[in-house]
């Protein structure tokens, strides 16, 4: 259906593995990245062109967007914590950075624009699985930002004509983490106390639950919806496993010993409703949580 897309972000940890799959699949593959959060070996993609460009500068972004056909914007400052200790500056790029992203859209002609959201949209929810149309409850600048990020698309659909469709990622792990970055997660953080030959931190009695997926499966939900002709009018979908796996559960499957630390506010619960994911892109996630975690452990060394 395409020919060149543009990875916003794909220095990072989830932009790599789409612009390495992009790459195998033959498309025209320009990256956008400023590499502020580091440059990593591991994470770059022979085939892919590297634009060191900061997404807040729309006259830059114009000429490298031109002729593509599809956008994928996953640069942002994801970190919740910074987005808490540093709000004016996160903002900065993850709103205003993502204005700019679409107006270069807008007047680069570009078909498609898919923007890469967070369930952090959706902060601590009673009812779960959690459906797209539960209220918006963001406990942190980091997910207000998504949220803003989600209703600019929907704007630039209706006013200007540009398709557009967020995906709100839960929890993503595989390949290609940093074990201190925003996405490692619990699986990173876990991964890497292994390596280390400490415990496996738990907080409380580990019945705190998450929904892991793994970033294979965030790849080709993104490509589908690249696809699909059934999106592009500021649609909001789940990209989750749609299982529900506690913290303790995680650890056991990892191995190794584990320590308790105190309890701290958190959401106790948090799976994702997939159904729309089905429905308008065919998306079924097919790395199982096991498999995806032995294959990590044997990346890393611990098998």
């Amino acid at each position: 259906m395409f020919k060149k897309v543009i990875v916003t972000g794909g220095g990072g940890f989830i932009g790599s593995n789409l612009t390495r799959s992009l790459v195998e699949r033959g498309y025209e593959v320009q990256v956008v990245d400023n590499f502020v959060a580091g440059r990593f070996d591991n994470r770059v993609v022979q085939g892919a062109i590297y634009n060191n460009i900061d997404i807040k500068n729309t006259a830059q972004l114009v000429p490298v967007f031109e002729g593509a056909d599809v956008v994928f914007h996953l640069a942002a400052l994801p970190k919740v914590q910074d987005s808490i200790e540093r709000p004016i500056e996160t903002s900065s790029t993850n709103v205003e950075g993502t204005l700019s992203v679409l107006e270069a859209a807008r007047a680069a002609g570009v078909r498609k624009l898919i923007f890469s959201s967070s369930a952090a949209v959706y902060g601590d929810q009673e009812v779960v699985p959690i459906r797209e149309d539960r209220p918006a409850h963001p406990q942190n600048p980091y997910g207000l930002h998504k949220y803003i990020g989600e209703n600019t698309c929907v704007l630039w659909s209706e006013l200007y004509g540009l398709p557009t469709v967020s995906l709100r990622y839960f929890n993503v792990y595989g390949p290609g983490f940093d074990p201190n970055g925003a996405y490692a997660s619990v699986v990173g953080k876990f991964i890497d106390l292994r390596q280390q030959d400490k415990p496996l931190t738990i907080v409380g009695d580990g019945t705190n639950t998450r929904d892991y997926v793994h970033v294979d499966d965030v790849v080709r939900a993104n490509i589908m919806a690249a696809e699909s002709d059934k999106v592009g009018r500021g649609e909001v979908i789940n990209i989750g496993s749609g299982k529900e796996t506690s913290v303790a559960e995680l650890a056991a499957i990892i191995g190794g010993s584990v320590e308790s630390v105190p309890t701290r506010l958190e959401t106790s619960r948090s799976v994702a409703d997939i159904s729309k994911a089905k429905t308008l892109l065919g998306f079924e996630p097919v790395v199982e949580l096991e498999v995806g975690i032995n294959s990590l452990k044997k990346l890393y060394g611990l098998l």
